[in-house]
């Protein structure tokens, strides 16, 4: 950010000569690290299509500030941890800001606060339903082939709430005002594929086959012989998602509450599980599978139990499941659905690191909007540190590294944060080593030149996603809702 003049500041604490600082005059930033980014998005050109799914009311003519250039003030913003628009008083006159939404640093401010207020609050909701096409068709842009399966993860996740914003309510499991986006995510690339935004007292399923059904169509006109898989917890586990998912061929595994029928079925291999505990004083995890028909379906399901006896105690889980094999191997089923936790960390990095719970406008589609600037944020930073991860290179043991467990995973898993932090990194560890950086921004008639600390310590880092950014082609927009 810019820095003001102001009378130097007076330290005594090193006794061989007094500290003074000073303020700069120089265009200074402290997020130069957005850079590469930046690059990253102008090959993918995700905010590019991201804009142009927004229908713009305003005269050309007396238009000051384009809608992506906005776009990238916010989206941008909300990667270097300024989630609001209240930021962007002080990141209008960013150096830096500038330089990625499409100003040179020596031009007029960018959008101020309220500019960034009537631009949320004017997103129109058939400018909502492209924005969902283009997350569909970047996550369709992801793939240089066509994938044989794709897994997708379905999950909520409650987003409190402190005004009085429209649909606001409360939820009693919370015991929150809130409201409740619903997210559809990729097993396989990591992505946001669908995101929704819903009133805070829905049903955790609510809308979720709809979504499922137009994710499901949209990516059939594409790939017609691709295998669909999906996974959510009991809250999914609801007989329209059975329904929809049957309907659309898909294979599913969805959690599945207990009740009394449920668990007199499974009393005696839980009881089976406490014995071989008290026998050994090993933990014990067996698995098992009967057909099953509620009051409330038109047919008997396959249901699979898992039963755990440990120090802790015991523990009983239920999924049902269509998946090939399910009836045949009942552990690795249900250790396939358990691994839908993963999906848990992109809510994680939506609402946590990404702060996607600054849904403070007043009109629920604003705040609708801001929900898919958030997605949109984690997407652009998911796709690039796939695409520079680079994973240690282990001994070769016959099994896929993907398929390890226990304290071999484990293991593993701290080696790769250690030699590979930004391609695990989830958008904190990606601000502490290579977003936020301070850097002096120069403009002259032939270039801009952005100078760095040379004693950065993170320089290598800066300097090896600039250079793959840099090398990596555009990719053409191959595919439109």
């Amino acid at each position: 950010m810019s820095i003001q003049a102001a009378q130097p500041l007076l330290f005594d604490f090193f006794s061989p000569l007094p500290v003074v600082v000073e303020t700069s005059t120089a265009p200074l930033s402290s997020d130069a690290g957005l850079l590469p980014l930046r690059q990253f998005d102008e090959r993918i050109g995700l905010t590019q299509q991201f804009a142009a799914a927004l229908a713009d009311p305003r005269d050309p003519a007396r238009t000051e500030h384009t809608f992506v250039e906005m776009v990238r003030c916010r989206l941008y913003g909300i990667l270097a941890d300024y989630e609001d628009q209240n930021d962007h008083t002080t990141l209008r006159s960013d150096p830096i800001f500038k330089l990625i939404s499409g100003r040179s640093p020596s031009a007029a401010d960018l959008a101020s606060q309220p500019t960034l207020s009537r631009f949320e609050n004017a997103i129109d909701i058939p400018s909502l339903k492209r924005l969902r096409d283009v997350l569909i068709d970047q996550f369709i842009a992801s793939f240089a082939t066509p994938p044989r399966r794709l897994t997708f993860d379905v999950d909520a996740f409650d987003d409190p709430a402190h005004g009085a914003q429209q649909l606001v309510l409360f939820h009693g499991y919370f015991e929150q005002y809130q409201y409740f986006p619903l997210v559809l995510t990729s097993a396989d690339t990591d992505q946001v594929v669908m995101i929704g935004l819903r009133h805070g007292s829905a049903h955790a399923a609510l809308g979720a086959d709809d979504d499922l059904a137009y994710l499901v169509w949209r990516l059939r006109q594409v790939w017609p012989e691709v295998e669909i898989y999906v996974r959510a917890d009991a809250g999914f586990g609801v007989p329209w998602m059975y329904t929809i998912s049957e309907q659309l061929g898909i294979y599913y595994t969805y959690g599945l509450a207990a009740n009394r029928v449920l668990q007199r079925h499974s009393d005696a291999l839980l009881a089976e599980a406490v014995q071989r505990y008290e026998a050994t004083q090993q933990p014990q995890r067996l698995f098992d599978g009967f057909w099953y028909q509620a009051g409330s379906w038109p047919c008997a399901r396959w249901v699979i139990v898992k039963a755990e006896a440990n120090a802790q105690g015991t523990n009983r889980r239920f999924v049902v499941s269509n998946r090939p094999g399910a009836r045949v191997l009942a552990e690795a089923t249900y250790d396939d659905y358990a691994a839908r936790g993963e999906s848990e960390n992109r809510n994680k990095e939506l609402k946590g690191d990404l702060a996607s719970d600054r849904l403070s406008d007043h009109r629920f589609l604003a705040n609708y909007f801001r929900l898919y600037l958030h997605a949109a944020a984690l997407n652009l930073l998911v796709r690039l540190r796939r695409e520079i991860a680079h994973p240690p290179v282990v001994a070769e043991t016959g099994v896929p590294v993907e398929a390890w467990t226990g304290a071999q995973r484990k293991q593993y898993q701290r080696l790769r944060r250690r030699q590979d932090p930004l391609g695990e990194g989830q958008p904190w560890t990606w601000r502490t080593l290579l977003i936020k950086v301070a850097a002096t921004v120069v403009v002259s008639t032939r270039r801009v030149v952005v100078r760095l600390a040379g004693s950065w310590p993170h320089l290598d880092y800066f300097r090896h996603v600039s250079a793959y950014v840099y090398s990596r082609p555009a990719v053409a927009h191959r595919w439109s809702g």
